[in-house]
């Protein structure tokens, strides 16, 4: 190993559970300081859970998206500056603010800390603050785990009124200022050849300027169910960040139906469903409330139990710029059935699961029937998964080939 390096890591949101933000700040930074690095992390609302050893610096917003009231009206009292102003004026005209004040916030509080560290890593905010922390001589470089603008795009082609349209176009308006920082900073990481190639297409970057570097997990803590643990064979599972069009959620609920005209199968997400939103609608159209089951975020250990007990994953998406729920389940030698969206075909490969065209309800419906009639494939491709995760996708991996690029960043800078 190369010197011990000062990194601030910083990230605008860090759901803890089922959120790979989240996921990936604390492994990150876990295995970063197991292998002799000072990390400090510096996130805005929700806050990560961090290892012992690393520390939090907290990066206070409005919150204003905070569940169980979302888009709520801060009180008076709670206005303590500018940036403040900013966030709120930003979405009370539709816009969403949090990666371009969280990198205001976060600069304000490292600038006076310049000589603590000795690069900056930003975690896909991708905020005009950074080029400040930049310009006052801090080496910064970022994670881009895809481009939002993919995000954008489908939910546009998805959208059924010009009011949403328009409305979706504000919202993502922040994109814009994600391509200009991307494009200036030091240096940029992606998490697969894919996304790669959609940084160069969508963001401007060209693709020999970002670094490929693989997220993973601990095989310790995801792995096979014990001996002798069955699985429920008629149980499916989905793990899902959010209830948008991007994930496929609709299309894997319509598969169940179908599924259901012969089998008495049930779903689990691990998620929520969005009031309103088109899971909860495809729920009363399909009549599926009884046969499906949305646990909300879990910890990790629940996670790793459903994981075991689940006859098969589903990952329906319609994009995915890498997908950590892939290699968990690969690791717990549970079968996958996935899409060819995105990185999906690079990251779980030819044999540790069955491929079907994103978006084709038929071709979904029949791989996880496939899956679930023959315990003999559902074995074959777990062993397979879980081979593949233990040549590929650990996080020391992952934290070691991160520490290489700063090394070759910090080099490039002297």
């Amino acid at each position: 190993m190369g010197r011990s390096l000062r990194i601030a890591l910083l990230s605008y949101r860090s759901k803890p559970h089922s959120g790979g933000q989240g996921i990936y700040v604390r492994a990150l930074s876990r295995e970063l300081a197991e292998l002799g690095h000072r990390v400090e992390v510096l996130s805005g609302q929700p806050y990560p859970e961090l290892d012992a050893g690393v520390p939090l610096t907290r990066v206070p917003s409005l919150d204003l998206y905070r569940e169980p009231d979302p888009f709520r009206t801060p009180r008076p009292s709670e206005f303590r500056d500018s940036i403040d102003v900013l966030e709120w004026a930003t979405m009370c005209t539709a816009g969403f603010p949090e990666p371009l004040t969280f990198s205001l916030r976060a600069a304000r509080m490292l600038l006076p800390r310049a000589a603590d560290f000795d690069l900056v890593h930003d975690n896909q905010s991708l905020g005009h603050g950074l080029l400040r922390l930049q310009k006052a001589g801090l080496p910064t470089v970022a994670t881009v785990h895809h481009p939002i603008a993919i995000d954008r795009d489908l939910e546009l082609a998805a959208a059924q009124s010009v009011r949403r349209r328009i409305t979706l176009r504000r919202w993502y308006a922040f994109t814009r200022m994600q391509s200009r920082v991307a494009a200036r900073l030091d240096g940029l990481t992606t998490v697969s050849e894919n996304s790669r190639r959609d940084i160069d297409t969508h963001m401007g970057v060209p693709a020999q300027r970002i670094e490929v570097i693989p997220v993973g997990i601990d095989p310790a803590e995801f792995r096979p169910p014990p001996d002798g643990q069955p699985r429920d064979p008629d149980s499916i599972l989905v793990i899902t960040s959010a209830d948008v069009p991007l994930k496929g959620l609709v299309h894997l609920l319509e598969a169940v139906a179908k599924l259901r005209t012969e089998r008495s199968v049930r779903l689990t997400v691990v998620g929520t469903a969005r009031p309103g939103g088109p899971a909860e609608a495809a729920l009363e159209r399909l009549a599926l409330r009884d046969a499906v089951r949305f646990t909300g975020p879990v910890p990790e250990a629940e996670l790793v139990d459903l994981l075991q007990r689940a006859a098969v994953v589903a990952i329906p998406s319609l994009y995915e710029g890498f997908s950590l729920p892939a290699v968990e389940a690969m690791a717990c030698a549970t079968p996958l059935v996935t899409t060819d969206a995105g990185a999906l075909p690079e990251v779980v490969g030819t044999e540790a699961g069955l491929r079907v065209r994103a978006g084709d309800v038929g071709e979904l419906t029949a791989a996880l029937q496939q899956v679930l009639d023959s315990p003999a494939l559902a074995e074959r491709l777990g062993r397979a998964g879980r081979r593949r995760v233990l040549d590929r996708y650990t996080w020391r991996s992952t934290a070691q080939r991160t520490a290489d690029w700063y090394a070759e960043i910090l080099e490039k800078k002297c």
